[in-house]
């Protein structure tokens, strides 16, 4: 698997969400970005494990990823957030990223991936970013795919 590809696919993955009226769109990158335009959400850290089946043919990719709200008032930040950590709905993130499994028997993240899973929704909490304060969250999502290309 290709990570930079992999981090993208999941970024336009998560770019599917529907915020509530008023809110705007959720801003997705694959990366870190320097500076946030808030309510957003980044690909942040990928921890790599190998060779988990023989002959390079799994490997597993476990992203953090972040989502971000503005504080202007902590109440509607927090229910932007909670909005996005939602199982369901339309602007669940669980819900957009899973989607892009694809149908039984395909690929996920249009064929980068074997498959991929959001295991968990950790350190909701008050973000530094760039010497600004955000309310958010951190979602692990792992990747699984043929570790040889």
């Amino acid at each position: 698997m290709q990570i930079s590809a992999v981090r993208d696919a999941i970024a336009a993955a998560a770019a599917v969400v529907v915020l509530p009226a008023g809110v705007g769109k959720l801003k997705c990158t694959g990366y870190v970005p320097d500076a946030v335009t808030a309510p957003c959400f980044f690909v942040g850290e990928v921890e790599v494990n190998f060779d988990r089946a023989m002959a390079r043919r799994l490997d597993e990719l476990i992203f953090t990823c972040r989502v971000l709200a503005g504080r202007a008032d902590d109440r509607s930040s927090q229910r932007i957030i909670d909005a996005l950590l939602s199982g369901a709905g339309p602007a669940s993130l669980k819900a957009a990223i899973e989607a892009a499994r694809g149908a039984p028997g395909e690929h996920a993240l249009g064929g980068l991936a074997d498959d991929l899973h959001l295991q968990r929704v950790q350190g909701y909490r008050w973000f530094e970013h760039a010497g600004s304060t955000y309310i958010g969250a951190e979602l692990v999502i792992k990747v699984i795919g043929d570790g040889s290309t």
